[in-house]
């Protein structure tokens, strides 16, 4: 498939809602290949649809060590999440060379539609959990900055800039 460009912030598609998806198809599953090709290439252990421009409600995330066990979602929710915070370290290809630490449930519960157009619930935990939680706030147009503290969200972006 292909390594598609991730969009640069502040492109004003990463701050759009994407559109539910309505059926699995043929176009829905080479949107998928291109996504995991491109979280491949970055390297990562998630990626939204809109983070490559396309405005539709899929995401992929892997986060095994193999590499081998991507799960792909269209329509992902959160159903239930733990009340145990864990702290992990966030980035985006969409503001290269700066991340920072963000505090999410450390198990949650999550429902989509899967590759084969059936409803699909996972209970993940850990960085697999992280990386649906982060995918799922790009999906609803937040980057992972949008947890910090508006003085940290900007000495974040100001540091992305100077890297340009």
């Amino acid at each position: 498939m292909t390594v598609r460009p991730c969009l640069p912030w502040p492109d004003k598609r990463l701050r759009t809602a994407a559109e539910p998806v309505s059926e699995i198809t043929d176009e829905t599953r080479a949107i998928w290949e291109d996504m995991i090709d491109t979280m491949e290439a970055m390297p990562g252990v998630g990626l939204a649809a809109n983070q490559i421009g396309v405005l539709l409600r899929l995401a992929v995330v892997d986060a095994s060590d193999t590499r081998d066990q991507v799960i792909r979602m269209a329509n992902p929710e959160i159903i239930d999440a733990s009340a145990i915070l864990r702290e992990h370290d966030e980035a985006s290809p969409n503001l290269p060379g700066v991340s920072a630490k963000i505090k999410r449930p450390r198990g949650v519960t999550v429902r989509f539609l899967n590759e084969n157009g059936e409803i699909d619930r996972k209970d993940l935990v850990g960085l697999w959990a992280t990386s649906v939680q982060h995918q799922i706030d790009h999906l609803n147009g937040k980057m992972y900055f949008d947890h910090l503290s508006k003085l940290k969200r900007d000495m974040l972006i100001k540091r992305a800039r100077k890297l340009k």
